[in-house]
């Protein structure tokens, strides 16, 4: 072989090698979007997206890439050295489910490839399958989750069986609808509001039935069910974050969601009085005897699991969310009997719940964010939200009334969302693998890249020796 010849073939190794290479880059870029597409349609914050695709992204050997997250895109480049152009990639989010086992897989397969126990071709081939392979629950049985849901935060309203039962079977109509209107491709605002008019006949009906019951509690269970699907606390964790855009994109969202059902709601109400019959109003609200304590403990707890399950949470996550949420429920009840309010009752719940979701996410192996938004789904402002309605379709000076109420659900939910994400600041320590990817973000990880703990990091230097 002449000199010509091998000089041939270096260079057409050296450009097999470049071509592997670009391919290389191509194939993370496109694995960290679609991990953070998952991320973000599930309600994770911008900054723990960010953080996750920057973390994968550097592990797999693209360091200093940029990444940008908005409502409903999201976007990586990558240069190489300054004289090549940049590779730059961008993936739509077109749709937005809560579903924690997917998640909580995509947060597994975060974890195995920092930990070097998948590489990019098996954690694309994991990617995958995570997107394509079916729930472990049937639709059916989340179908009775929501009823389930509904019944115990009618109990946790401190209604009867009478209003737990009609309750779980308007929550039944409701999402039954609501999946017939989605495969339709319906805008979630009309979803939501087909969902309050439901609740508020079927109220209607029962109140002009010989049967007794507090028809307020009725339409504030299946109120809460409904608001459940709104993902607040990511919005305020995104404001906190720094990622304004995000967050006003997502408060927009939540707001014309919650305006769906003031509507639905309201319509209702409209339809009840036309028909002659009489919505009971919300009651004052005042605290319940002690001997109700444990009843209403024990609402929480099940409204708290029956959300998870038809979030589709994995089953081990169940009970130490019914368990935490029970606790909640006690702390809640305290400090709302004291007199300090519904929003500070609401805040020290949820300061509760942020606080031991990182230690219990642990155990059970799911991401945090699944225990803090299943556990404060009872505390949600639907009695407020219902006696704001009720005073101002009454008219007169309960207009006033009826504003301040408003105003009221508005200052429980913040007062969830930001005391949730206060109790995660709190209790996750400073993780010193994730420092240099963080400077410019903070806020605690509700889902994304965690300290690896010693037996990992022991695992992982064993696998790099070999």
């Amino acid at each position: 072989m002449d000199e010509g010849d091998g000089e041939v073939e270096e260079e057409i190794d050296a450009a097999e090698a470049r071509a592997e290479r670009a391919r290389e880059i191509h194939l993370t870029i496109d694995l960290c979007l679609r991990i953070g597409e998952m991320l973000l349609a599930s309600g994770a914050g911008a900054a723990d997206v960010t953080a996750t695709m920057q973390s994968v992204a550097t592990h797999l050997g693209l360091h200093h890439v940029e990444v940008d997250v908005t409502f409903v895109s999201l976007s990586m480049s990558y240069q190489r050295s300054p004289d090549e152009p940049p590779w730059l990639m961008v993936r739509h989010v077109r749709q937005r489910d809560i579903d924690y086992e997917d998640l909580t897989a995509v947060d597994h397969l975060v974890r195995d490839i920092l930990a070097d126990r998948a590489d990019l071709y098996l954690g694309r081939t994991r990617m995958a399958t995570i997107v394509s392979t079916e729930h472990a629950f049937p639709r059916w049985a989340v179908t009775i989750a929501w009823g389930v849901m509904a019944a115990a935060v009618g109990v946790f309203l401190g209604g009867g069986p009478v209003v737990s039962a009609v309750a779980a079977l308007a929550a039944v109509v409701i999402d039954r609808v609501q999946l017939v209107l989605s495969r339709k491709r319906l805008p979630f605002f009309y979803l939501q509001v087909a969902g309050g008019a439901i609740a508020t006949l079927i109220a209607a009906a029962v109140a002009a039935s010989p049967l007794e019951v507090d028809t307020s509690l009725v339409v504030t269970a299946n109120i809460i069910m409904l608001l459940a699907g709104i993902g607040l606390m990511g919005a305020v964790q995104d404001a906190l974050s720094g990622f304004y855009i995000t967050a006003g994109a997502r408060l927009i969202e939540a707001m014309l969601a919650t305006a769906g059902i003031i509507a639905g709601v309201g319509m209702g109400i409209s339809v009840a009085g036309v028909a002659g019959v009489e919505m009971s109003f919300i009651r004052p609200g005042a605290p319940g005897r002690i001997l109700d304590v444990p009843v209403m403990m024990l609402g929480a707890a099940v409204a708290a699991a029956a959300f998870a399950v038809a979030s589709y949470a994995p089953r081990r996550a169940v009970l130490p969310i019914a368990g935490v949420t029970a606790v909640a429920a006690l702390i809640h009840h305290a400090v709302d009997a004291n007199g300090f309010g519904r929003a500070a009752a609401a805040g020290a719940a949820a300061f509760f719940i942020g606080l031991v979701s990182y230690g219990a996410a642990g155990r059970v192996r799911v991401p945090p964010l699944v225990v803090a938004v299943s556990a404060i789904v009872p505390f949600l402002p639907g009695l407020a939200i219902y006696r704001a309605l009720s005073l101002l379709s009454a008219g007169g000076a309960g207009t006033s009334q009826g504003l301040l109420a408003l105003v009221t659900a508005l200052s429980i939910d913040i007062a969830l969302a930001s005391g949730a994400i206060l109790g995660e600041y709190v209790a996750q320590p400073v993780k010193r693998e994730a420092r240099r990817l963080e400077t410019r973000l903070s806020g605690p990880r509700m889902v994304g890249p965690r300290a690896l703990s010693r037996a990992e990091r022991r695992e992982q230097r064993r696998s790099r020796a070999g």
